[in-house]
């Protein structure tokens, strides 16, 4: 994508320090406090080791503590005594510590935490690898990641800190910035001794923007994503993209030359690309001929290592494109595309829904059956009565009854409604709205609160132009807007709400948004700056998003986009990488 007259962005802070940080504070646990001198991964089986000392480094799940203390318990059946020591990481939850309790075997172990909030994927994404935090949050009800995110806020302002300006929108959001106002308020004075490389913060809350994360992603890290799985900045590749009988692990980041010049492509594009590539690789290889022995010895010693690398990474994206094209061609992905750009525009909808009765009586997918489902009933604000029960009923024969309670789960967050009459919905809503100001309802709270909300999906998009007028034609080879992440037919909301809130500096002139968003939007200046060497216009133009529930690549692409053409440098913090399946999956609930 060309570059010329847009306003250059600024530098990125250096996050290896996060890095360090934890790295250094892992080595004195294990190694000075615990004299740690290997590790295993969990794999919830019985453990064989002569050590008279086990270490667990865990994250706080109850799974885990049980298999723990089943570990434990099976050893003192065996007469075996050895000294457990448990990590938890990020942080410990009295929750563990009471299965600990229950299992009898609290008074075995020593608990450390070991408070490792961030893990920079890239030089502008930072995840807390969390996935579970949006079943647990959004869903049970469950607020105990909230202090976690407040934590991971709070270290990013002590390190590149104050923070000019703090906007948001979602209650998870607002209960995040308590949480770190809460957590700073110590350490303020120290906060603003150092040099401001992160000027402004947007928290935002995933169920602001369902529809997002349920389209199919086509820009060329997303759709990576969504066929290979990235998990922690890497990915497996299997025979079919190697060419060979062996799997291969690849780092997907900047590092990667290849992938960074192609990873925020539309799918369309990088054929083209990585064709150019290819041949631009040849012609610095016959650059051999008619060298003497000196030039030689110099290409050798200065090329030949980064050319061989790069063609090494170049054959592994060549591979990897033509298995995701032989992929999407055997699933109709052209129809599918079709059929979502239909709901999202809102044409043809007895058509769309037509063709989810085909995809679900062919079993072609569990998930991206729900995924259309889900899709419909988003953008159509809820389906009709009549639809709702036809199509569950061909779900439930196609998929199996065991998925009733995920129809629940769907329902309870708005994925999957019925369309209620307007009256008895305000009715609803007016009762729901004084529970959810009182404090104490809690959980009932929450889980009121997401049946009565209504997705104003139609509103927002003629509101904020979120789907272009019909019959536009739009060049995916010189994008206009954010839209081309998904293929020109939609941008996505919740970074056209950042645009908006960013150019109004604020949320004025959009009350009529937030009202269709449930509210709970805010806007704070932070503190007064003592210390400011680094230029204040570079650091206003860096601007930390938080995504509280998950974030998709396709979202950090249009992010990408718009800073290079507003000149901002967005980093991305999100509480784990999502997609479609990922967000599903996380619903999923199939007990008899």
């Amino acid at each position: 994508m060309a570059n010329s007259g847009r306003r250059d962005a600024p530098e990125l802070p250096d996050f290896s320090v996060l890095k360090r940080v934890a790295r250094d504070q892992l080595i004195y646990l294990l190694e000075q406090q615990h004299e740690v001198d290997k590790l295993y991964k969990v794999e919830f089986k019985s453990i064989f080791s002569t050590s008279d000392q086990l270490c667990f480094l865990v994250r706080p799940r109850i799974q885990t503590v049980k298999w723990i203390s089943d570990v434990i318990n099976a050893d003192k059946i065996a007469g075996r005594v050895r000294r457990y020591k448990i990590i938890f990481c990020p942080q410990k939850f009295y929750a563990c510590e009471t299965v600990l309790e229950e299992q009898g075997v609290y008074g075995d172990v020593t608990i450390d935490e070991w408070a490792f909030y961030l893990l920079p994927l890239d030089n502008d994404i930072i995840s807390l690898e969390l996935p579970e935090f949006f079943r647990d949050n959004f869903l049970e009800g469950d607020q105990r990641w909230v202090t976690t995110a407040g934590s991971a806020l709070h270290l990013l302002h002590s390190l590149y800190g104050p923070f000019t300006k703090v906007y948001g929108i979602g209650r998870c959001a607002k209960m995040v910035y308590e949480s770190w106002r809460e957590q700073v308020e110590d350490g303020e004075q120290k906060a603003q001794q150092h040099q401001t490389e992160i000027g402004n913060v947007f928290l935002i809350d995933r169920d602001v923007d369902f529809v997002t994360p349920l389209c199919s992603q086509v820009v060329y890290e997303g759709l990576v994503d969504d066929i290979f799985r990235i998990k922690c900045g890497n990915v497996e590749f299997g025979p079919d993209v190697t060419s060979s009988d062996k799997s291969i692990k690849v780092m997907l980041n900047s590092q990667d030359k290849v992938f960074d010049e192609i990873r925020n492509e539309h799918f369309s594009n990088v054929f083209g690309f990585l064709s150019q590539k290819a041949r631009n690789l040849q012609t610095a290889y016959d650059k051999r001929r008619g060298m003497d022995i000196r030039q030689m010895k110099a290409f050798v010693s200065e090329e030949l290592k980064g050319l061989k690398q790069e063609h090494r990474l170049l054959s592994l994206h060549i591979g990897a494109s033509e298995s995701m094209m032989k992929k999407k061609t055997k699933q109709d992905f052209q129809e599918l595309l079709k059929t979502e750009h239909s709901l999202l525009e809102g044409f043809e909808i007895r058509e769309c829904i037509t063709f989810i009765e085909e995809h679900i009586s062919r079993q072609v997918s569990m998930v991206e059956s729900l995924r259309l489902l889900c899709l419909l009933s988003l953008t159509e604000n809820g389906l009709l009565p009549k639809d709702y029960r036809s199509l569950k009923a061909q779900y439930l024969q196609s998929y199996g009854i065991e998925h009733l309670l995920t129809f629940s789960n769907l329902r309870q967050l708005g994925f999957l409604v019925e369309q209620q009459p307007g009256e008895t919905l305000t009715v609803m809503e007016s009762k729901v709205g004084k529970l959810v100001n009182d404090k104490t309802a809690g959980k009932l709270t929450d889980a009121f609160s997401s049946l009565a909300k209504k997705n104003n999906f139609r509103a927002l998009s003629k509101r904020l132009t979120l789907v272009p007028k019909s019959g536009e034609e739009y060049d995916l080879r010189v994008p206009r807007d954010m839209a081309y992440v998904f293929s020109g037919a939609y941008t996505p909301l919740s970074c056209k709400l950042i645009e908006q809130v960013l150019e109004r500096d604020g949320w004025t002139g959009l009350d009529d948004v937030t009202r269709m968003l449930n509210g709970h939007e805010f806007a704070v200046t932070g503190e007064r700056v003592t210390y400011q060497p680094r230029s204040r216009a570079d650091n206003q133009r860096i601007v930390l998003v938080m995504f509280l529930g998950g974030c998709t690549f396709s979202e950090i692409s249009a992010l990408r986009f718009l800073g290079r053409e507003k000149g901002y440098k967005f980093i991305v913090v999100t509480t784990a990488i999502t997609n479609s399946a990922r967000l599903l999956e996380a619903l999923l609930d199939s007990h008899v």
